[in-house]
């Protein structure tokens, strides 16, 4: 392979590809990074929090991000201790994702939506000594949930916390206003100045940290099963932020519009290291998403990039308040986190001034990304594929273990920097996941073409066996977004007591549109084959989403089967609407 050619492609007649190796991966820490950053651009902006009215340059951000890492120490915590964040998007957030990769300490990042079940597995799951949570956001009442977790705060002294029920966890940091309660610490006592005393302790601590130390662990969303906790490394994450910067060629004049969630990769690698990495400010618009926010915020403060999945930019598309807005000095960005729909992709290109936007493909395991787009791919290419493997990555499609040839649907597999340490704690787990081989089996089914671009075509989980037809979703899904009054739409498998399973489109109309579900049908007859024409049709206000804006398919089959009134066999429970023409029209 030469790195002559910006695109090489290893094994032109299998799907199996290689990235090109002409730049080296980074060899260094976060911690290295930011001071990299801070040499190279210490007094340009770095971080923006539109509604906490913080803007740092560089050289302010690391000042504070030293502060909070030589107080965590302070705090007892040594390296290698996990450190949970339970937060929506605000600066705390983002100053302790610089501050325990200084440190040396491993970030646990927890979904904002987690309950009491949940919250107290994750931290028991990897024995996290310490807890960064918000007051409250939306219907969640964090502190009032530790509290019930951890009734001991009210008579434990700061930083000294003994619960029974999270026998791990000593210390208790509250972000914002109001005071925190009991036995709780004050996140902005972690930015006071520390002692000279602290700041060596942190030098020392900082100076240990090796680039294959693990420094976040996420709990990756599974349909069945607890969480698992993907423990990624400073060598994985940094170089996929650095790389996904190269994709959208990002410089220090980039300004990148964040308001997808940090807990997730897609926020904390491709938002936060993608600008380190490149000199570029971070700019984040509100505690969660908002389209009017997002609008505005790229708006004033001229953001170049703008990140998001399909539903983010849908809502932006639709709001009543598009058409006031300039987005003109947008140029580039990433689509990803879910299929991203033919439709969606041209308009956002078209009426969001993006003409450079790329899609990306990954998952957390993997750091996330491994496909992307260039920003000169041809639009047709764009709309249509993940891109192309990512610098210093493998990839092949498989079927029952052997590699499919080009244009050939199979599972697919990724090999190389990105792929996780491992499920913390989970070695059984770790292994279904990554063969002996190093490779990642992701679960995805996709198809490689000639010229080594990537398709996503499923989930093989998501796959319908209809009367011994396999039938993928997507396919589906992509024929009726061309529909004018269909917003949005799933398909997916309920079952049948005559074919097993059974199709079912759940769509979501745009304001004012009316259909049902013959006219639905009618759309596909003669366009589709009549075997992939939905045989039940509902209409839904929302779909069921985790934070991230994925869609939560095991629930949209759950509501399907209810609604439609079929029973685990296929058959009607006799008090509902059989539903060859489901859904009541707007």
């Amino acid at each position: 392979m030469t790195t002559a050619d910006p695109h090489p492609q290893a094994n032109s007649g299998a799907s199996s590809v290689v990235g090109r190796r002409d730049v080296p991966l980074l060899d260094m820490t976060i911690g290295a990074a930011l001071d990299a950053a801070v040499a190279r651009h210490g007094s340009r902006d770095a971080l923006i929090v539109r509604h906490q009215q913080i803007r740092w340059s560089w050289t302010e951000l690391r000042e504070q991000v030293d502060r909070v890492a030589a107080q965590l120490l302070a705090l007892g915590l040594t390296p290698g201790d996990r450190v949970g964040i339970w937060s929506p998007n605000s600066v705390e957030w983002v100053l302790a994702q610089f501050a325990t990769a200084r440190a040396g300490l491993i970030l646990v990042s927890l979904n904002p939506a987690y309950r009491l079940h949940e919250i107290e597995y994750a931290l028991n799951k990897v024995g996290c000594r310490a807890l960064i949570l918000a007051h409250a956001f939306k219907s969640s009442d964090y502190t009032g949930m530790m509290a019930t977790l951890a009734p001991e705060l009210k008579r434990c002294a700061p930083g000294a916390l003994q619960a029974a029920r999270l026998p791990a966890l000593r210390a208790v940091i509250c972000t914002g206003q109001p005071p925190p309660p009991p036995g709780v610490i004050a996140f902005h006592e972690l930015q006071l100045a520390p002692d000279d005393a602290a700041r060596r302790r942190l030098a020392e601590a900082s100076a240990a940290v090796e680039p294959r130390d693990a420094i976040n662990i996420q709990f990756t969303s599974g349909t069945t099963g607890s969480p698992k906790g993907a423990t990624l490394s400073h060598r994985n994450i940094l170089n996929n932020g650095y790389f996904v910067a190269r994709a959208m060629r990002f410089s220090e004049r980039d300004r990148l519009c964040i308001p997808v969630p940090l807990y997730h990769c897609f926020g904390m690698v491709m938002g936060n290291l993608a600008c380190m990495t490149h000199g570029a400010c971070m700019v984040f618009p509100s505690e969660g998403f908002d389209p009017l926010a997002t609008l505005q915020t790229v708006q004033d403060e001229r953001c170049t990039a703008l990140h998001g999945v399909p539903t983010m930019f849908i809502a932006e598309l639709d709001h009543p308040r598009f058409a006031e807005f300039d987005l003109s000095s947008l140029r580039t960005g990433i689509m990803a986190g879910a299929p991203c729909p033919i439709e969606v992709m041209s308009k956002v290109i078209e009426q969001m001034h993006l003409p450079e936007i790329t899609i990306a493909y990954g998952m957390t395991e993997t750091s996330p990304v491994s496909f992307q787009g260039a920003v000169d791919d041809p639009i047709e290419r764009r709309v249509s594929t993940v891109g192309r493997i990512q610098p210093h990555l493998e990839a092949k499609v498989v079927d029952s273990g052997a590699t499919v040839p080009r244009g050939k649907k199979g599972e697919l597999l990724v090999r190389g920097y990105s792929v996780m340490r491992g499920y913390w704690d989970d070695e059984a787990r770790t292994h279904e996941a990554i063969d002996d081989d190093g490779w990642m089996h992701t679960g995805d089914l996709a198809v490689i073409d000639d010229d080594g671009y990537c398709s996503i075509v499923g989930r093989a989980k998501d796959m319908v066996i209809r009367g011994g037809e396999n039938i993928y979703p997507r396919e589906i899904e992509e024929f009726l977004y061309g529909h004018p009054a269909i917003r949005d739409v799933q398909v997916v498998g309920v079952p049948d007591a005559r074919f097993g399973e059974e199709l079912c489109a759940c769509i979501t109309l745009r304001a004012d549109a009316r259909l049902d579900a013959e006219a639905v049908r009618a759309f596909c007859r003669d366009q589709i084959a009549q075997y992939k024409i939905p045989r039940h049709v509902i209409f839904l206000e929302v779909f069921p989403m985790t934070v991230t804006g994925k869609i939560q398919k095991f629930l949209l089959r759950q509501a399907a089967r209810e609604q439609l009134g079929l029973d685990e066999s296929g058959s009607t429970d006799g008090n509902r609407h059989r539903s060859d023409s489901t859904g009541a029209n707007r």
